[in-house]
């Protein structure tokens, strides 16, 4: 088996889709077509999808292929002419596509997909189709700038999660393949021009949290009481929303992540 270089965390594939084509497609789909997403713990709000193609033997419509490529994608009675000439611009084996739908005011936590990470599995594509400027696709905790008829590779086995904190819908066409040589000859070609991600709005908010509580001691006291590593992340999360510092108890992990003897050592070196 020939060992490839890893890839990297995202990239921006040199493909474009026509924004009208692909609004066109997704004014044909019933609204009664869309379902809601079946893993219930990994979202609040509206999170739904139309299957286009579906593993043969998933359990859900909705469920990815597990990362295997090996099970057979069948098309849906959704997977409309529009959808197959996107599709057919990626010469991947695709295990499965989907809509997904983000609504208003709705978030998907920070979660993994591990079965992502397998060297000889299937990736993610991402081509958004509506958007907003207030929606953030957040990376190992940062916003990736995708915009409306591109298309993204983004490595999910790492912490992910998404925000839409605008009034409006997000809708992006999910495509699970099979990685192969034109995929990495796509990421090669698209990481010369690929926009750099940026800091979250939340991981700014946090950023000036922590600086206010470095220096105040008073404010760092509660905190410095809590060993159980969830109730830290609430009691920051509540300690920054009366400051009017708005952020996520996933901004706090991810910081834990970096190490929390740095906090600490914030703390109690003065």
């Amino acid at each position: 088996m020939v060992n490839h270089p890893a890839l990297p965390a995202y990239a921006r594939l040199p493909l474009r889709f026509a924004a009208d084509a692909l609004h066109a497609a997704l004014q044909a789909i019933p609204a009664d077509a869309w379902r809601a997403h079946f893993n219930l713990d990994y979202y609040s709000g509206d999170w739904s999808g139309v299957a286009l193609l579906a593993p043969a033997s998933a359990n859900d419509p909705l469920a990815a292929a597990h990362g295997s490529g090996e099970d057979e994608a069948q098309a849906t009675a959704r997977c409309s002419a529009p959808w197959l000439q996107v599709l057919a611009h990626i010469p991947m084996r695709i295990s499965s596509a989907r809509l997904l739908r983000l609504g208003a005011g709705a978030r998907i936590r920070e979660h993994c997909d591990p079965d992502l990470g397998d060297p000889n599995g299937d990736v993610r594509l991402h081509v958004p189709i509506l958007s907003h400027p207030a929606v953030e696709f957040m990376l190992d905790g940062q916003v990736i700038p995708m915009a409306v008829g591109e298309c993204w590779f983004l490595d999910l086995s790492r912490p992910h999660r998404v925000e839409n904190r605008s009034e409006h819908a997000r809708i992006h066409l999910v495509i699970d393949a099979r990685r192969n040589d034109w995929l990495r000859a796509q990421i090669d070609v698209g990481l010369a021009d690929t926009p750099p991600a940026r800091m979250a709005r939340s991981t700014l908010a946090f950023q000036a949290f922590r600086q206010r509580v470095h220096a105040d001691a008073q404010l760092a006291e509660p905190l410095m009481r809590l060993s159980d590593a969830r109730q830290f992340a609430e009691c920051a999360v509540s300690l920054g929303a009366q400051l009017d510092l708005h952020f996520a108890i996933e901004d706090v992990q991810a910081a834990m992540r970096q190490g929390r003897a740095d906090w600490s050592e914030q703390w109690t070196v003065r």
